[in-house]
């Protein structure tokens, strides 16, 4: 068979037909390659924590929120990517496919170097600016720069996967991504457990399985046929733009998100370690419900994406309204799972005398967040609507302002009303996810109507 058969065999045809069946062969793939993406720090965690002690699974931990701050802005330009892959599709402007690779290549081999050496650099000043705990520091510090040197393959992995993806075709980046993750729990057993490294080992381990993640996928896209297929290094200026006008709005969201849990974290991290250790190991466990409802809003972005490049208008109420059902779904089962199975899956973090403290520091997390994270998969789900429908600066100011801006404002205010309550902390999560949902789809639905609008307006035109 050649590769252009098999590729194509891949795709998926979301302008017409049922949509269900085609939803969910998407969103299965996208759901297992989150989950394997998340495996990446999940065995970061898990390794450190079983054989290196609690303090280098703090280091682990205190690091996330502060990685995130810093490559959240460029990730976030993979989401431009895959809104103009999936609206060029659906229109068939299919050379403009052929640059958007291109220029998405270059911009994420650029923009990880520049990641990967600024994260480097200001590793240590930003962890000591987050109040991390002096016997955590040494750990986090060499962890956190063996992480950023792998940023490079980070950015390509995620660009060129966004391409594949609004094509249809899910598996593949799943294939390579279950291939990188092998390689980096062998590589975190292989550091940690032989060579005695703790958290920078870990770090390495991360680094080298994302750039294999990387090279494979750009092998792939330069040997496949058609319009997605890497040909070379190139800046359309037009298509540069346009990724950064519906990319730079979702990575600033990305940013400022990562910025409230800084925030977040450092009040954490004024707590005993074994609360650090344990919130750590629980937000690990929530990360893989967050992943799996994420990839339905992957899905929203990508069928929304194309059915308004076809013109199809009429399709997005009914994705949305599946788009919801599915998402609430996976949220209810997996986070009321997580909640009565939580002290056994916390056991796989917490080893050693503090062992009790810090499942007990897990719990009390999992009992606030764990039962309400279906809705943050439906305010996300609201989101990936909006950006589908081209959408880009709306979700943004009312995530910045529905999120961020009243996280940061609970942490500033009643938190210090009721110092030492941690529990005070959490609730503030679910709250914000409530507020920023509601408005989102408020949005959704007006957008909606003058997308209908529009369209009526125009067959009025050509009667």
């Amino acid at each position: 068979m050649s590769r252009t058969v098999a590729s194509r065999r891949l795709e998926m045809n979301m302008t017409e037909g049922p949509l269900l069946g085609k939803m969910i062969l998407f969103t299965l793939p996208v759901m297992a390659s989150g989950m394997l993406q998340l495996l990446f720090n999940a065995a970061d965690v898990m390794v450190v924590g079983k054989f290196a002690g609690d303090a280098a699974m703090a280091a682990v931990g205190c690091c996330g929120a502060l990685i995130n701050l810093i490559i959240n802005l460029f990730i976030g330009l993979a989401v431009g990517v895959g809104v103009m892959a999936a609206q060029d599709i659906g229109a068939k402007r299919y050379e403009g496919v052929k640059r958007l690779v291109s220029t998405a290549l270059t911009a994420s081999i650029v923009g990880g170097i520049a990641v990967g050496i600024l994260g480097f650099f200001l590793a240590e000043p930003l962890l000591v600016l987050m109040d991390t705990r002096e016997d955590v520091l040494p750990e986090a510090v060499p962890y956190m720069r063996a992480y950023f040197c792998g940023i490079p393959g980070c950015l390509i992995y995620n660009y060129m996967a966004a391409v594949l993806r609004s094509t249809g075709d899910t598996k593949r980046p799943l294939y390579f991504l279950t291939a990188a993750g092998v390689a980096n729990v062998g590589l975190n057993l292989l550091m940690v457990c032989v060579f005695h490294m703790g958290a920078v080992g870990v770090g390495i381990a991360t680094a080298v399985s994302q750039y294999i993640s990387a090279a494979l996928i750009l092998i792939y896209m330069a040997r496949m046929e058609g319009y997605c297929r890497i040909t070379g290094f190139a800046v359309d200026k037009g298509r540069l733009l346009r990724m950064i006008t519906i990319g730079l709005p979702a990575g600033l969201q990305g940013c400022m998100f990562s910025l409230s849990n800084v925030l977040i974290q450092s009040n954490v991290n004024t707590y005993a370690t074994p609360i650090v250790a344990g919130n750590t190991a629980a937000g690990n466990l929530e990360g893989f419900v967050y992943t799996a409802m994420n990839s339905v809003y992957q899905t929203a972005l990508t069928f929304i994406g194309q059915n308004v490049g076809a013109g199809k208008y009429h399709r997005i109420k009914r994705i949305s309204l599946l788009c919801v059902g599915m998402v609430s779904v996976i949220g209810l089962t997996l986070g009321l799972g997580l909640t009565f199975f939580g002290d056994r899956l916390l056991l796989l973090y917490a080893s050693g005398e503090n062992a009790s403290a810090v499942i007990a520091a897990g719990m009390a997390r999992l009992r606030v967040i764990a039962v309400s994270y279906v809705l943050c998969g439906l305010m996300d789900v609201g989101c990936g609507i909006l950006r589908g429908m081209g959408r880009a600066i709306q979700p943004m100011i009312v995530s910045l302002l529905g999120s961020c801006a009243f996280r940061i404002l609970w942490v500033k205010t009643v938190c210090e009303w009721f110092p030492g309550q941690i529990m005070v902390l959490y609730i503030s999560y679910p709250i914000s996810w409530i507020v920023t949902g509601g408005v989102h789809y408020f949005l959704c639905f007006y957008f909606y109507r003058r997308l209908m609008r529009k369209q009526r307006e125009a067959q009025l035109q050509t009667v």
